[in-house]
């Protein structure tokens, strides 16, 4: 995969997208300096180029009902093709699972899951652990997001 070159103007276009990918292209033309024509030119190789991903909103978790975060950390001893496909069908058939990633390091996995309270957990851990054979699994329960979904620094 390539690292598209960024110059100035491109990356307070992103910027400016990161903070509310909801401004119109007027908008974005004037925060970055460029007449709408040239923002539209810019977004257009952004997008073609695949660091644009898409746009999306953030929702509030609480006001949403899930107040839970929970850092899923697991080990396994399994690490076969076979394996892996069903632990990650699995773990991506679970709608709270937010962030899912393979790491380095005590543990293999490393699962972000958003829950309504203790027992709605439970009930994930119960179907995650009842349908794939792990090692361990360590479960750390967030008091506080001090910082949750940042935008990237570019």
């Amino acid at each position: 995969m390539d690292t598209v070159k960024l110059d100035q103007i491109d990356r307070a276009l992103l910027r400016a997208l990161q903070r509310d990918a909801s401004q119109s292209q007027r908008e974005l033309a004037e925060v970055v300096g460029l007449s709408q024509n040239a923002c539209w030119r810019r977004l257009k190789v952004l997008h073609e180029s695949g660091l644009i991903l898409g746009q999306t909103l953030r929702l509030d978790a609480q006001r949403a009902g899930l107040g839970l975060t929970v850092f899923v950390m697991v080990r396994t001893r399994h690490h076969s093709g076979d394996w892996l496909a069903i632990f990650r069908r699995e773990v991506l058939n679970i709608p709270h699972v937010i962030d899912f990633y393979r790491i380095a390091g005590d543990y293999d996995y490393m699962l972000k899951v958003v829950a309504e309270d203790m027992n709605a957990f439970d009930q994930i851990y119960q179907r995650l652990t009842a349908r794939v054979e792990l090692e361990t699994v360590s479960s750390y329960i967030t008091m506080e997001a001090i910082a949750d979904a940042r935008d990237l620094p570019v």
